[in-house]
């Protein structure tokens, strides 16, 4: 059975629906996600579609948490269709994903909105750089790069075209795009034998023996 999770809009906590809701604002919550994925059965394949600028991050890392561990008993494909900024990057990475040509990735690092005196400004920007350490894993464990480069697109705030996102390994593939290749032909031989060296090999002999009985003919007309 196939499913379908949209991450639309703003990542927003469940205690907020009501909120968003008065005022007409597109939003996603990870009870929204809970929902779908509570008529999962193993093995069904789940299409995750993510067109989102981000939002709370705690929101976004329960629902990355949640599709990642639903990854592990599912078919589970990401497709980013607009846009996936910020929080919705991290839920990005947590399955195999695709991109459209069209669309973006963006990673930045975590803000918020603090007052009070220098301890208070102090603490403030650790607990921010410390969030910051702990989202970018998301993009360590998707690509295998250190927790530096992460941080240092992160820093950058980093906007990246389809292209771009795979080459970094962000994203798998890009949507649409079909990548063909020849059928790999497997053996199992203590000596493996290259076909394809000696076809070629048996076509330049032929070649040969054609070269020379055309030879023996002009000689035999002469």
């Amino acid at each position: 059975m196939r499913h379908k999770i949209d991450i639309k809009g703003r990542i927003s906590q469940n205690d907020d629906r009501d909120v968003l809701d008065y005022w007409g604002i597109e939003y996603t919550t990870p009870s929204d996600v809970r929902k779908v994925i509570d008529g999962v059965q193993d093995g069904d394949d789940v299409d995750v579609y993510i067109n989102s600028g981000g939002g709370e991050i705690f929101s976004g890392s329960e629902i990355y948490t949640t599709i990642r561990e639903l990854d592990q008993r599912a078919n589970v494909n990401i497709k980013i269709t607009g846009l996936a900024a910020s929080a919705a990057s991290i839920i990005a990475m947590a399955a195999h994903s695709e991109i459209s040509p069209t669309a973006q990735l963006m990673v930045h690092c975590v803000s918020t909105i603090a007052a009070g005196n220098h301890n208070d400004m102090e603490r403030a920007a650790e607990e921010l750089q410390e969030a910051d350490r702990a989202l970018c894993r998301a993009y360590m464990d998707k690509t295998g790069m250190t927790e530096e480069d992460a941080l240092a697109l992160m820093e950058a705030e980093t906007w990246l075209s389809a292209a771009r996102a795979v080459e970094l390994g962000l994203v798998d593939a890009i949507m649409f795009e079909e990548t063909k290749t020849e059928p790999l032909q497997m053996v199992a031989a203590v000596d493996p034998i290259d076909i394809a060296e000696l076809r070629a090999k048996m076509d330049q002999c032929r070649q040969r023996d054609r070269q020379r009985k055309l030879d023996l003919l002009s000689l035999t007309h002469r």
